[in-house]
């Protein structure tokens, strides 16, 4: 089976595919990192204003994570064997970067 036949998550360090008009689509954007550097392998929570599960992603390599979500009050929960780690921000269209500390 093809990757493109699978279920997974698009690769992480990709860049945004052309195909993604980002002052109509809202991304959300970062990286996870500990105080070592980037967090490979970490899962990346986002959840929406009210602590509800919406989706998850395993970061890249480089601990690069990336959602395509709706505008609106997000937290990011990174959960890796470096630690734990939210962020919060509020989401507007477009490239929205955020960066998620674990300890």
């Amino acid at each position: 089976m093809s990757t493109s036949d699978s279920c997974a998550a698009p690769d992480q360090s990709a860049p945004i595919p052309a195909s993604v008009d980002v002052e109509k689509e809202t991304v959300i954007t970062g990286v996870v990192s500990s105080g070592e550097g980037p967090v490979a392998g970490a899962y990346v929570r986002l959840l929406d204003s009210t602590g509800e599960f919406t989706a998850e992603v395993v970061t890249s390599p480089a601990g690069q994570f990336r959602f395509f979500a709706a505008p609106g009050n997000w937290t990011l929960r990174a959960l890796s064997r470096a630690g734990n780690g939210d962020a919060t921000l509020a989401a507007n269209r477009g490239i929205n970067e955020v960066a998620v500390s674990v300890a």
